[in-house]
């Protein structure tokens, strides 16, 4: 046993910080967790918190909460309330059924053109989505790239329909789901995929077994984001399926109508998305909110 003086310090405590690391939380801390916040920082801080959270209090504080049963349980707010959580969860499956293999494709195997490839899988992120729902009119409309084919050989119209509101949803969502996927894909470890492939198993029986399981956390989360955000669709969805009631006018289409003729029922289905949106991020506080 080696004995110290109480005065001296070693080399190895200098460079890892051992003593002042323990006396630092023996205190209360380290000394940036002790100080304030320079006032620079807190007022534009504050005021950064006040504009993102005084439109919900706002929302909040003008509800009609006396008639508010009577508004949420009118036939036309319910059928779009239907219709949304229909085409919404349709639009969840369609982006789990190819956005996990574009997720995987992505994260695990290499080929030319790969950067250019996430790209565009990513760019609906940022294209605006009136301009995604036009888009998908050049390509899916009856006079479209490939609608006009499904057209004339099937006699399939997608436009204007529910089916094309799923399709818009899908279209603007997957992403969030492929994002969350091929970044669990990336942290889990291949050698379990490695392993399955020198005891016999295919790729896929390794995906199936192995991997999925691994990655069924990052797939939920996946999947719940892009489930919100189909819920939450405008744009895309009033450019390529319109705007009928019963058949494509989903919540927040039925937000604008009610918007300008009755804003008590604008506020209440405003009301229902802000909880659902409360709802995903208090199921995906451990994953994404989580302090470090």
């Amino acid at each position: 046993m080696t004995l110290r003086s109480p005065g001296r310090t070693d080399a190895t405590d200098t460079l890892t910080g051992g003593p002042r690391r323990r006396r630092a939380s023996r205190f209360g801390g380290s000394r940036r967790a002790r100080g304030g916040a320079p006032l620079p920082l807190l007022v534009p801080a504050l005021i950064g918190l006040a504009f993102l959270t005084l439109p919900l209090v706002a929302l909040l504080i003008r509800a009609p909460w006396r008639s508010m049963p009577d508004l949420l349980t009118s036939p036309e707010v319910w059928q779009a309330l239907r219709l949304s959580l229909v085409c919404a969860t349709a639009a969840t499956a369609v982006s789990l059924v190819i956005g996990v293999p574009l997720a995987w494709l992505l994260a695990r195997v290499e080929f030319p053109g790969r950067g250019l490839v996430r790209a565009l899988v990513t760019l609906p992120l940022v294209l605006p989505p009136v301009v995604g729902g036009v888009a998908l009119l050049m390509a899916l409309g009856r006079n479209g790239v490939v609608g006009k084919w499904l057209d004339s050989w099937f006699g399939v119209t997608l436009p204007f329909t529910t089916t094309g509101v799923v399709i818009a949803e899908a279209f603007v969502a997957m992403p969030f789901l492929v994002i969350s996927v091929e970044g669990t894909l990336r942290a889990a470890d291949p050698r379990y995929e490695e392993a399955a492939a020198t005891l016999g198993a295919s790729r896929f029986t390794a995906f199936r077994r192995v991997t999925l399981p691994l990655i069924a956390p990052g797939v939920a989360a996946g999947a719940v984001l892009a489930w919100a955000r189909a819920l939450g669709e405008f744009g895309a969805t009033i450019t390529f399926a319109g705007n009928f009631p019963g058949r494509t006018q989903t919540m927040p289409l039925a937000v604008y109508l009610a918007l300008q003729n009755d804003p008590e029922s604008a506020i209440a289905l405003s009301l229902v998305l802000l909880a659902v949106s409360v709802a995903v991020l208090a199921g995906l506080r451990d994953r994404w909110m989580s302090a470090s």
